[in-house]
């Protein structure tokens, strides 16, 4: 049984044998009141107090773990803020369910000049226009710096100051669902920051000498781990209850180290579930996870984890590969339109098959009578798959306008979740680079350095490799708005609101499950259709056009001129689509 917080300064500290509470500049020696938990009944129990802890006889204060703001960083003293304070107008809004729906993914210290979530409020009527029906938005909590990806962040129930604060927050989801759309937000629960985590000194939220790719794993089901799962549970339901956000995209968790009996995904569903039944709203608990583990998405009373979604990296890896003829590091498994095929028909292609990067079998494959295609999440581009590139290049910068548009088409007709990220539906020829600002010298250096060892193993040139903690690699990463209504970059911006109005006008397309899509393809020739119903998809991977039979009827959306030799074929330009209802 935890034993959670009764006071706003109450604070789970066991490995201390004292602590003080320094708030509004007085001190409060602070009482055990049972479970590591520690108590002070007379600090000040209203308005807005700057605060910290003096753990033993420290003489610095640590900022609070469940910290709401951060003025002056992650190393300063915390500020309260009361979340109920906020008048929300979103009574009426009814939320979205994952299926049927297009996400938009976007940073947002680069989405917008200014790098706010004001400012990123004032681009809803154009996301709403695009036809997308969620914002997910990458890590907003507390980190140290001014300018991150998100993805060092070590106060998680901040919101960035630099980004507006928590009431900007409130302020930005409530403007999200007046506008029709709604909120996934992005939440790192695998690692921490390398700077500004002070966790430790409380309390055993780490486990020392069990380690992921970032560092030392979370406390997931060691000692006082109760305690920890409930810091990042509370956490969650922060976001879906104080912020009213529609679902949660739950970082890597293929990171999370977890020999429980119920397993921490678990109680994520769970929690959705709880909040969907408390507000009467849809709640999306997406997990990004490279396991091809179905269990994620089966329901609970089928011991699964009950999630609602999971991205889907095999999908992105099959298309990239198509389009891009990239073949190097994870890509080598998908090089044929075989590949393709077999994760439109079945969501995986990894399903216990021999993965070469990993040098194992990996993945199962998945219980169609459990699971929707809507469940996973696909994308032909996200922040890590341009930003951990050699020099952060989108597809844009590379490609022609015919192969963008078959990795629109076929992101926007598969049977998943779409998902864009942001600049994409208009070309935009800004890269989007790793970008961080370390404050301190040693630190910045080991992650530039760390950076180009990454790139060894994909065979890039390390000198290309831009500086993390060079200003200018953030600047550049910020999208150019001008671009939108320019040239090609407008006849994009045109092909996606198309597709999107397609797949919102087309059940077929969406609302149907893994055993009603058929595919067929040729690898010598270069091209793939697939069928949802009576719509049919059809793509040219090649340099020639090509002629397909059996494609009769009705032409509902094309990337480039389409020949009708006769009233049952179709022919395709080279690097081009149709779709056709028969």
């Amino acid at each position: 049984m935890t034993t959670t917080a009764s006071n706003r300064f109450d604070i789970w500290a066991p490995d201390v044998s004292a602590i003080t509470l320094l708030a509004g500049g007085s001190e409060y020696p602070m009482s055990q009141r049972g479970g590591g938990w520690w108590t002070a009944p007379a600090a000040p129990a209203d308005g807005d107090v700057d605060y910290g802890y003096l753990p033993g006889t420290d003489t610095t204060p640590l900022p609070d773990p469940r910290s709401r703001r951060q003025p002056a960083g992650v190393h300063s003293l915390s500020r309260t803020f009361d979340p109920s304070a906020h008048e929300w107008a979103d009574g009426n809004w009814p939320g979205r369910e994952l299926q049927g729906a297009v996400i938009y993914e976007l940073h947002i210290g680069t989405f917008t000049p200014e790098g706010t979530l004001e400012a990123a409020a004032g681009k809803l009527g154009y996301l709403k226009e695009l036809g997308v029906d969620f914002v997910e938005l990458l890590p907003v909590n507390g980190f140290n710096g001014t300018h991150n990806w998100g993805y060092d962040g070590v106060l998680w129930y901040t919101v960035h100051e630099g980004y507006g604060g928590p009431a900007a927050y409130q302020r930005f989801v409530d403007a999200a669902h007046a506008a029709g759309l709604g909120v996934i937000q992005d939440v790192v629960y695998n690692h921490l920051g390398p700077s500004g985590n002070y966790l430790p000194r409380f309390g055993p939220y780490l486990k020392s000498g069990e380690g992921n790719t970032w560092g030392d794993s979370v406390n997931l089901d060691g000692g006082g781990s109760d305690e920890v799962r409930r810091y990042i549970l509370d956490n969650a339901a922060m976001w879906l209850r104080d912020y009213h956000v529609d679902g949660l995209r739950i970082d890597a968790v293929h990171a999370f180290k977890d020999e429980r009996a119920v397993h921490l995904l678990e109680d994520f569903g769970a929690l959705g579930d709880a909040v969907s039944a408390e507000t009467g709203r849809p709640i999306s608990m997406i997990a990004e996870s490279d396991l091809n583990n179905p269990r994620l998405l089966y329901p609970r009373d089928v011991n699964g984890y009950g999630l609602e979604g999971q991205w889907s990296d095999d999908f992105h890896h099959a298309v990239h590969v198509n389009i891009s003829g990239e073949t190097e590091g994870y890509y080598s498994d998908f090089d044929s339109l075989g590949a393709l095929a077999k994760v439109l028909r079945t969501g995986f292609f990894h399903d216990g098959s021999y993965s070469s990067f990993r040098g194992r079998h990996h993945g199962r494959p998945i219980n169609t009578g459990l699971v929707h295609p809507a469940a996973l999440v696909v994308c032909s581009q996200n922040h890590d798959q341009i930003g951990n590139r050699a020099t952060g290049d989108r597809l844009s910068q590379s490609l022609s306008y015919g192969q963008l548009a078959l990795a629109a088409v076929l992101t926007l007709t598969s049977p998943f979740t779409p998902m864009l990220f942001m600049g994409e539906e208009y070309g935009a020829t800004t890269p989007w680079q790793f970008f961080t600002s370390h404050p301190e010298p040693e630190l910045g250096k080991a992650t530039a350095e760390g950076r180009i060892k990454e790139f060894e193993r994909m065979g890039w040139d390390p000198a290309v490799v831009p500086d993390p903690q060079d200003p200018e690699t953030f600047r550049r990463s910020k999208l150019n708005w001008d671009e939108a209504a320019e040239g090609h970059h407008a006849r994009f911006l045109d092909l996606y609101r198309s597709l999107t109005a397609l797949r919102r006008s087309t059940p077929e397309l969406a609302g149907l499950g893994f055993t009603d899509t058929a595919v067929d393809y040729s690898e010598e020739e270069g091209w793939l259709r697939f069928r949802r119903g009576d719509v049919h998809v059809a793509l040219n991977f090649s340099e020639q056009a090509v002629k397909l039979d059996d494609v009769g009827g009705t032409l509902l959306l094309s990337t480039d001129e389409v020949t009708r030799p006769d009233g049952a074929s179709l022919a395709l330009a080279p690097w081009s689509a149709a779709i056709v209802r028969a």
